[in-house]
């Protein structure tokens, strides 16, 4: 397949409390952001990056209609793991066929959080 994209690099979470999120993200990721300005904050998941950038007027509600799924080897554990750190539930774990499984949860900003197991990509 010939095309100029490389494939997908970075998500990028839109939260009201930058300094919040970003310790709220590195207790769910076990690790500190590789850059840390007020204006921008990223982790590097995997070679991915997960971004977060400060938001000043949030509205009563965030769009459902992009979906970015982390690659995890046990989706229920870290589904009740996100939980039990403050996240909430969207839509629980469920296979969807060919043995990969999904599931969506909300930050505490309201942004979705994808979670997939794929055993058609190695983790």
């Amino acid at each position: 397949m010939n095309t100029p994209f490389l494939g997908l690099r970075t998500v990028i979470y839109r939260v009201n409390d930058v300094a919040r999120a970003t310790e709220w993200y590195a207790s769910v990721l076990g690790f500190p952001p590789y850059f840390n300005e007020p204006f921008y904050v990223s982790f590097n998941v995997g070679g991915y990056e997960l971004g977060l950038q400060p938001e000043e007027d949030a509205g009563p509600a965030k769009a459902e209609n992009v979906e970015a799924y982390w690659g995890v080897e046990d989706i229920q554990a870290e589904y009740d793991r996100l939980l039990a750190l403050g996240a909430m539930e969207h839509r629980q774990a469920q296979e969807v066929g060919g043995g990969i499984w999904v599931a969506l949860l909300k930050d505490p900003w309201g942004n979705l959080i994808g979670l997939i197991k794929n055993p058609h990509f190695q983790i």
